[in-house]
């Protein structure tokens, strides 16, 4: 649908420019207003986003939701709200058609973690008598001490490595930068790897800067991370479903424990909300009720 289309530009140029979003991001974005599109067309209703009325709105959703769980289904008004959003902000719409649509409540999931023993086995079961196995350490090292996402991990570039200062500088989200602490160890760990390892692998061209490689010079995939830490896990026989992410996880919730505030943690996590590290609250209610004893006046 052509009248879609125009406004579907406008509302990317508005997420790539405005909000600095990433192309995957905006992606995401876009999706759920696709979707609407394709369900006016199939449906023959002709109708513009600027005349689209609730109830169009409304009836797309009941129809949708028959294959969609409560997740997909907030996600996908969440999606709508924000478009509809863009119209009025660029005063294309006086009114939004998605102002009385409620998202499902849905309950939040608390992310699996670690324990500090599990990640020991983890690294510990790595065989560093391959040469990917100083890079294999290498790399989990960072993920846990410095709570990196894998897109960040695997886009890690030698000149990010502040090591004199003891700082990495991390690539995030929406091409947002940040600056985390790096422990002596891990700093010690990656430059093994890079003196003994990186060193003689043959790089590609384009990959010169990039930290961790594999055999043919060339940077990491997300899926060959995520193969790594699931064949380990394997091997350990730990009965958990992880991935990079979990190591992630594990990071901020051992630094809870450990007596960090939510900012600091909000900070090193590159979250834009305090609302996001805040699930990591959930996790150690033994923390919770130290919290209380040490600092509350009616302890």
């Amino acid at each position: 649908m052509n009248k879609w289309t125009t406004f579907i530009t406008d509302y990317k140029n508005y997420l790539r420019i405005e909000r600095g979003l990433a192309a995957n991001s905006i992606e995401n974005y876009v999706y759920d207003v696709y979707k609407l599109s394709d369900y006016l067309e199939v449906n023959g209703i002709d109708v513009s986003p600027l005349k689209v009325t609730e109830e169009i709105i409304q009836q797309f959703i009941y129809q949708s939701a028959a294959e969609l769980n409560a997740s997909s289904r907030a996600r996908l008004i969440s999606g709508l709200k924000s478009f509809f959003n863009f119209l009025l902000f660029e005063e294309y719409r006086n009114t939004t058609p998605m102002e009385l649509i409620e998202v499902p409540k849905i309950g939040r999931k608390l992310p699996d973690i670690l324990s500090t023993e599990e990640i020991d086995r983890l690294i510990g079961a790595i065989d560093l008598s391959k040469p990917e196995g100083e890079r294999n350490r290498a790399m989990l090292e960072t993920l846990y001490s410095c709570g990196l996402r894998v897109s960040e991990l695997i886009n890690l570039k030698i000149s990010d490595l502040f090591f004199e200062e003891g700082f990495i500088k991390v690539t995030g989200k929406g091409s947002k930068q940040r600056f985390v602490p790096i422990g002596g160890t891990t700093q010690k760990i990656i430059n093994g790897y890079c003196n003994t390892i990186r060193n003689h692998i043959a790089v590609q061209k384009g990959h010169e800067d990039t930290l961790f490689l594999n055999r043919r010079g060339k940077g990491l995939t997300r899926a060959m991370v995520f193969t790594i830490i699931k064949n380990l896990a394997k091997h350990i026989n730990l009965n958990k479903t992880i991935s990079p992410h979990t190591l992630r996880h594990s990071f901020a919730t051992h630094l809870l424990e450990n007596g960090a505030d939510l900012r600091s943690i909000q900070l090193m996590m590159g979250h834009e909300s305090i609302t996001t590290t805040e699930i990591y609250m959930h996790l150690d209610r033994t923390f919770l009720s130290n919290i209380i004893s040490a600092y509350h006046p009616r302890k």
